[in-house]
């Protein structure tokens, strides 16, 4: 019997129930006074991820509480062996899901902040790849502990149990060749930051767009025509990804253009030049360059090689400087050929 008090109360079922409250309240006031003692030395910290983890935790920590109080009761009831083992193991069992729940609080919100710290130098993108994957492992690992412990409780035998899940995992490991392929695709990419989410890809002729989303099984890309494009990781990390922002956002820009036989291919060079320079987002280095290549059937042919600031103004560039060049070439009188043929008759 606790604290004597069937010399008080006679019926079992009351005294279990007084001794319930009584232990709650006990151990509630103890954890109260931890609580606000942490709390006081944690408020010191520059940071208030130790405050939020013991809030989150105080609801899994009184569960704890009152199933600790219940296992104390039920020693006062008149309950068979049998019975009171078996609501004894549930008991346990609970107390070992909640323990297992403040211990993916913690890992979640404290660790998880070391380890951003660690990765700082990441992009956000990346980082937040990472992370998702790591707090998928988490969870698993968290959960077969968890499941793993309960069953000892009940008395299963785990050995047998984790040799069929060996057997077991082969199988399914065999039937989901495909999906695992895009899992350790998708684990590749982010972790070889082949890709991240942003970047701007040419996969071949007819895929092309911006990274929306890279999972764990696909990744989303979208589209110049704003249409969605969902492809297998395992199918991205096989073939050859052309990633135009890497290594950096700078882009060059190529507009080919030609003028007329009997042009003055230095005053064009000149005047060419000068209009690229006048482009929005144009950056001076590497240096601008006009190169005359090639003296073709109907016209001299250049090209002007010129950089932007960032990939994603390569189009506008190229619409702004064709116009510059179009405008300056007839402002200075100099023809720009089109392709044409002649035609002799003869009689």
């Amino acid at each position: 019997m606790v604290f004597g008090l069937e010399n008080y109360i006679v019926n079992p079922y009351l005294r279990s129930l007084v001794i319930l409250v009584l232990v709650f309240i006990v151990l509630k006031i103890v954890i109260f006074i931890i609580e606000k003692v942490i709390l006081r030395f944690t408020a010191k910290t520059k940071t208030n991820i130790d405050d939020i983890f013991v809030k989150k935790a105080s609801r899994p920590v009184t569960a704890i509480v009152l199933l600790i109080g219940l296992r104390i009761a039920i020693e006062e009831l008149p309950l068979s062996e049998t019975v009171e083992g078996v609501i004894s193991k549930l008991i346990f069992s609970s107390i070992v899901i909640a323990f297992a729940f403040i211990v993916y609080l913690f890992v979640d919100i404290v660790l998880f902040v070391a380890l951003k710290k660690t990765i700082r130098g990441e992009s956000s993108a990346v980082r937040e790849s990472l992370m998702s994957l790591i707090h998928s492992v988490l969870k698993v690992i968290l959960v077969v502990l968890a499941g793993l412990y309960v069953l000892d409780i009940w008395g299963i035998e785990i050995g047998p149990f984790l040799a069929g899940l060996g057997i077991a995992g082969i199988a399914i490991a065999f039937a989901m060749q495909s999906s695992l392929s895009n899992i350790f695709g998708g684990v590749s990419m982010i972790l070889d930051k082949t890709i991240k989410v942003g970047d701007l890809v040419y996969l071949d002729s007819e895929t092309k767009g911006r990274i929306l989303n890279i999972g764990l099984r696909s990744t989303r890309i979208l589209t110049f025509d704003n249409e969605l494009i969902i492809m297998p990781n395992s199918k991205i990390a096989d073939s050859k990804v052309q990633n135009i922002g890497e290594p950096e956002p700078k882009s060059r820009v190529i507009i080919p253009f030609g003028v007329a036989y009997g042009s003055d291919i230095e005053k064009v060079k000149k005047i060419v030049l000068a209009e690229i320079k006048k482009v929005k987002h144009f950056v001076p280095n590497p240096e601008p360059k006009i190169r005359f290549l090639e003296m073709a059937d109907s016209s001299l042919n250049l090209k002007a090689y010129f950089y932007v600031d960032s990939f994603e103004h390569r189009f506008d560039a190229i619409d702004e400087s064709n116009t510059r060049i179009y405008n300056a070439l007839n402002k200075n009188k100099i023809e720009i050929p089109f392709p044409q043929r002649d035609v002799h008759i003869k009689k």
